[in-house]
């Protein structure tokens, strides 16, 4: 026999004022550094490298002009997906492998948080602290 849940669902906003992981974990800058095609692709090219690469190395992954490849690595770098290390008149950019990770790694555990696989969402899980 399969027991029903009868726990209490919440309203969005009586959810809303709950602090839980997936609060922590939906950054907003993160999502804006990933958003853009562009963004994505540079970041690609980048993490496939292994290494760090020049503004200059970089832009040759994607038919963009060099300034707007350097501003772009500026945004992800000031989202924490990226670091930059100025070396004289180079800028070289590299992936934060392990911030990254950890900061998908939170998401997908706290999406899972709220909705186990199987459980489906009707145990709100998520809006425990």
């Amino acid at each position: 026999m399969t027991q029903i849940s009868k726990q209490r669902t919440l309203t969005p906003k009586a959810a809303s004022r709950l602090a839980s992981p997936l609060d922590r974990a939906l950054v907003p800058a993160l999502f804006k550094a990933l958003c853009d095609p562009t963004r994505a692709r540079l970041l690609a090219c980048l993490a496939k490298c292994g290494r760090a690469c020049s503004v200059g190395e970089v832009a040759e992954c994607c038919a963009v002009d060099f300034s707007v490849v350097s501003r772009h690595l500026a945004l992800l770098a000031r989202a924490d997906v990226v670091e930059s290390v100025k070396q004289g008149r180079t800028v070289q950019y590299r992936v934060r492998y392990a911030e990254l990770s950890k900061s998908l790694r939170s998401l997908a555990d706290a999406i899972d948080g709220c909705c186990p696989a199987g459980g489906g969402c009707e145990s709100n899980n998520c809006c425990a602290t």
